[in-house]
């Protein structure tokens, strides 16, 4: 199983979980008096259901922490042939691999391959190297740079919701 179809997978389940969660908060809203009184009558719920949806909650919390902070990707070495260092790229829903690494001061030839057809990651910016190229849909789109020093260099989306990094050493 691809890992972005884990966690997009992951992702719609927690968004299902929340929406449950608020429709039930829906219908546990306090109601009018039957004196019409303008007074609200409390309605009492169990600790078990109190303590159950602030534990779900929290479950949510954590999994969205790490999901967006702690859930990196192992960085992939190029590999090199004829002086030149190369690596496939694919697109889909995101970098495969995000983190590159790769020699300082050789020729790097990225090799990107998108299969999402979502509008965001129609383009590749490489910032550091005032580079940006289109990617078309299942085809090939090869870029070439030189990290001419030791550090990381960031790419992106058009929109700069993907990224990763290509890091020379």
């Amino acid at each position: 199983m691809k890992l972005t179809s884990l966690k997009n997978k992951w992702l719609l389940s927690g968004l299902l979980s929340t929406s449950l969660l608020l429709g039930g908060a829906h219908t546990a809203q306090a109601q009018i008096s039957q004196s019409d009184t303008g007074e609200f009558r409390r309605i009492n719920q169990s600790l078990g259901l109190k303590v159950g949806v602030t534990a779900v909650g929290l479950g949510l919390i954590g999994l969205e922490l790490w999901w967006f902070l702690f859930s990196k990707t192992k960085a992939q070495s190029a590999q090199a042939s004829d002086g030149v260092q190369s690596i496939d790229i694919t697109v889909d829903g995101g970098y495969s691999p995000d983190q590159i690494v790769v020699q300082a001061g050789q020729p790097v030839k990225l090799n990107f391959l998108r299969k999402d057809p979502s509008s965001c990651l129609e383009q590749i910016i490489l910032p550091d190297f005032n580079k940006a190229i289109d990617l078309p849909l299942n085809q090939e789109a090869t870029v070439e740079v030189l990290p001419e020093k030791a550090g990381n260099y960031t790419f992106h989306c058009g929109m700069n919701m993907f990224r990763g990094t290509l890091i020379a050493q």
